[in-house]
């Protein structure tokens, strides 16, 4: 089992350690609900060094990311950030991803922590001979840093101007007295904040840093269980639950991030699909009897006969109403529509919902 550079102050803290993806990570801290409220109205911090970075580099680095990613390179600029997919070639998702431009000629993929082997294989089938590929993933850790305080606690510790940076954009320079720090607007809560990419050997330094400026704004450290539960609440895919390689990124609601400008892997069979229409969409529901969704209860309508299946679901702290993502028949996926959850026999009401859950968030751009 893998351990981050920051395994040492997790267990200091008491946090409950769980193997994810490989590695032995904080499922939570203080408790779930008060660490999803920490990160909606203060500023929270995930360990998130699990997560996966490639690097792409190299004359061919923008034609190959076009080739393996299903949006539109083109449009990244030094600095930008975008949100793609890796399609596969049967009308799946090998993973969804961020792709960085740190130069012309140079790209960061960051990747899912449970995906990192799969993925690293998978791009490397199509490696031209002008690209050089690089998996940094054991060397880098990435702290996320989230909720609305996040740039009172940032800024003191670094010259880039953190209030102009726009969403889903980055910079490097001097972080917390360390160099080649890559500060990225970005994050998976839809409370603003940044995440912060740097050497594994400074992980305690950075930690410290961030926490000793953050103590006035009562900052706390938070777990995957809170950051799958903010997450959610946005409508945010997970990898493995809402998108898999069988689940195509038009099923999925992600038309938005598969453009066909250019020609990618398997993008004649999704703009047929785009084209032709979809049988099952993801879509975003309320439970309206009292019950908890999870993961591959089924759904019905009013008659029991099987429409779909739940791919996510929780209790929402910020709304405090049981939420879920689930595939239903496109019949179903309009907004308002009445489907059932079938939980232990019972079939509980529910409402299709037009996402995200929680509104007053900041949502991906392209």
């Amino acid at each position: 089992m893998k351990k981050t550079a920051l395994y040492n102050i997790h267990t200091s803290l008491g946090a409950k350690m769980v193997p994810f993806a490989g590695f032995n990570m904080p499922i939570q801290y203080n408790g779930v609900i008060s660490e999803h409220l920490c990160v909606r109205n203060n500023v929270g911090v995930f360990d998130v060094s699990h997560m996966g970075e490639f690097f792409v580099r190299g004359h061919g680095a923008k034609d190959f990311i076009q080739n393996i990613t299903s949006n539109d390179v083109n449009k990244l600029f030094d600095g930008k950030v975008q949100y793609s997919c890796l399609p596969n070639l049967k009308g799946g998702i090998v993973d969804d991803l961020l792709v960085y431009r740190i130069k012309k000629d140079i790209f960061m993929l960051v990747v899912n922590a449970s995906n990192i082997e799969k993925d690293w294989e998978w791009i490397k089938k199509f490696k031209t001979k002008n690209v050089e590929l690089e998996n940094k993933s054991d060397d880098i850790s990435l702290l996320a840093v989230q909720g609305p305080m996040a740039i009172e606690v940032l800024q003191p510790l670094t010259k880039i101007n953190l209030k102009n940076m726009p969403y889903y954009c980055f910079e490097k320079g001097v972080f917390a007295g360390v160099e080649n720090v890559l500060i990225s607007s970005t994050g998976y809560t839809g409370s603003g904040g940044f995440e912060i990419y740097f050497a594994n050997e400074f992980a305690e330094k950075i930690w410290d840093s961030i926490f000793h400026i953050g103590k006035k704004y009562n900052i706390q450290p938070i777990g995957l269980a809170a950051r799958d539960t903010l997450r959610l609440e946005m409508g945010f895919c997970l990898y493995g639950n809402d998108i898999n390689d069988s689940t195509s990124p038009i099923e999925a609601g992600l038309s938005w991030i598969t453009k066909f400008n250019n020609k990618f892997n398997n993008s004649d069979f999704l703009q047929k699909q785009l084209k032709n229409g979809v049988s099952k969409k993801l879509v975003g529901f309320e439970l309206l009897d009292r019950g908890i969704p999870r993961k591959d209860y089924e759904i019905t309508d009013f008659d029991g006969n099987s429409i779909g299946i739940v791919t996510s679901g929780s209790h929402s702290p910020s709304l405090n109403k049981p939420i879920g993502l689930a595939y239903v028949n496109t019949s179903y996926s309009n907004a308002e529509s009445i489907i059932y959850v079938k939980v232990r026999k019972k079939l509980l009401k529910a409402k299709v919902v037009k996402l995200p859950f929680y509104k007053n968030a900041k949502k991906e751009t392209n």
